[in-house]
Order: C-alpha cells, then structure tokens, then sequence
C-alpha cells in the first residue's frame, strides 16, 4: 500500500514537470499595482488600481486585440453582465496591447460604455500578471483574474475561448463575497 502511495506521488510529480508552466499569476500572489490610461465610453482617464481596489474587489482581465471576434464576444459578455459585477461591488477593466485611439471606439462599440477598457502597447502590465500570449508575445493572452480589495489574487483564468471568463469570474466573486461574511461572523 506504501508502495503505491509513493508511485502514485511521484507519477503525479512526474506529470507535472511535463505540463506547461502556468500562463498567470496564483491565487494567493500580490497583485502587481499599476496606473494605464484608460478609456470608459470613448472618455481618456487614468485607472489606477490601487484606487479602484478601494471601492471593493477587481475583475481584471486581459485580451488579445480590440475589434477581434473573440475580444469582442467577450468584451460584450462582460458589459451584459456589469450589473452582476456592481452588485456584488466588483469593478471590471479590459487590458489589452491596443492604443488608446482603438481603445476609444472599442470602449463604445463593443464594452457598450459599461466599463473601461485600458491601453497596455508596451504590455508592461499584461507582462507583470503573466499574461502574455506564449505562441505571439506581441500580445496578452486571454486571462481574467479577481483582485480582493487588499490587493490579493482570489480567483485566474486563461482560455483562449471567451465562453467561460464571464461566468467564472462572476462565480469566483460570489465565492470570495461569501467567504468574507463567513470570516466576519
């Protein structure tokens, strides 16, 4: 029985070496702070997330390229479901490589003025939560992560398929909302 428990041990070891390292930060990791400009509905600002992580928890994803069928799936998914998101105190900020110019009009057309979107050319930012695009470091890969207000990494996701970053980061919200009123009891 101790025999196999050790095989299976080093199996699973084994195993693991062998897949991809992770393309994002842990759960548990500080988040990088950061300031970008920003634009919310066609309007430059400078998001600053230190000051939004004050106002409660941070849904921070990042996407390949404005304008593309994906980024753009997800980019209406995630406006479909602002309301979801400021219900359970969360603010939502789209990063990709794109200027600040693309950014204006994605930020109307597509995120439908529901929430901003911030311009990371240099992918500084999307460099500092891992979240560049492995096979074309040109651009981010498609990750989501939940922030809790002090700063920490609760939830990370990266799919390239946009189906299930909505979802899940609504899921993890409500999990994190939940475990705060468990721990405040």
């Amino acid at each position: 029985m101790r025999h196999s428990v050790i095989l299976a041990a080093f199996a699973a070891a084994s195993i693991s070496m062998l897949a991809p390292a992770s393309a994002s930060l842990p759960v548990g990791a500080k988040a990088p702070q950061f300031t970008a400009q920003a634009s919310l509905g066609g309007t430059v600002f400078q998001f600053d997330l230190a000051a939004a992580l004050k106002k409660g928890p941070v849904v921070l994803y990042f996407y390949p390229a404005a304008f593309t069928p994906g980024c753009t799936i997800e980019a209406h998914d995630f406006a479909a479901a602002i309301g979801q998101y400021h219900a359970l105190g969360a603010t939502v900020i789209g990063v990709s490589h794109d200027t600040i110019g693309t950014l204006n009009r994605f930020s109307v057309s597509a995120c439908r003025k529901k929430f901003p979107v911030a311009a990371d050319p240099s992918l500084r930012v999307a460099r500092a939560y891992d979240a560049v695009l492995p096979q074309n470091t040109q651009y981010a890969n498609r990750t989501s992560y939940v922030i809790a207000p002090d700063g920490t990494i609760v939830y990370t996701y990266t799919n390239m398929d946009p189906a299930f970053h909505v979802k899940n980061t609504l899921a993890a919200l409500r999990s994190w909302e939940q475990s705060q009123h468990h721990t405040h009891r």
